[in-house]
């Protein structure tokens, strides 16, 4: 099991990790603490849901959080929000992880207003745009050249009405 919650500036050389492990190019270390700093943006991680293991565990001081299996990152713009990135860890996949990330994301995007959620997907993640068309999105248009490294089409989707 895991659960969402907000992420920390402590949380981001985790998601830096999953960040490079899911996206080409992936953002930058600058970039997602940055992100992490933003008033109008909704940044979550998705930690497993063990108990912490604690100082008596490692025979430290500190206790240590249960791993971050994946993050989500939506920000406002408007009335709408833009979800900017999304990825969960390659050994926590096909768990719900996404589901739950996702669903998190669109709580705060229908809490904060926006009328409606919109995405850019490169078009051969089909794991991503299955997992959009059941959350309600629908595809708008194509955007040629889009993405980089390999160079390729962006679909792009919109769940209106969250409100």
């Amino acid at each position: 099991m895991f659960r969402v919650k907000s992420a920390f500036e402590e949380d981001i050389p985790l998601i830096f990790d999953i960040e490079r492990e899911a996206f080409s190019p992936p953002w930058s270390f600058d970039a997602l603490l940055g992100e992490a700093n933003r008033g109008d943006s909704f940044f979550a991680v998705a930690r497993g849901d063990e108990t912490p293991r604690t100082a008596e565990t490692f025979g430290s001081g500190c206790a240590e959080l249960p791993p971050i299996l994946g993050f989500v990152i939506l920000r406002r713009i408007a009335d709408d929000g833009e979800l900017l990135q999304i990825a969960v860890k390659k050994t926590a996949r096909r768990r719900g992880v996404a589901d739950a990330l996702l669903d998190a994301a669109l709580g705060f995007a229908k809490e904060a207003g926006c009328s409606s959620v919109f995405l850019e997907v490169r078009k051969s993640n089909d794991a991503a745009l299955a997992l959009y068309e059941k959350h309600g999105f629908k595809t708008v248009r194509c955007r040629k050249d889009y993405f980089s490294d390999p160079v390729e089409d962006a679909i792009v989707m919109v769940k209106v009405s969250i409100l």
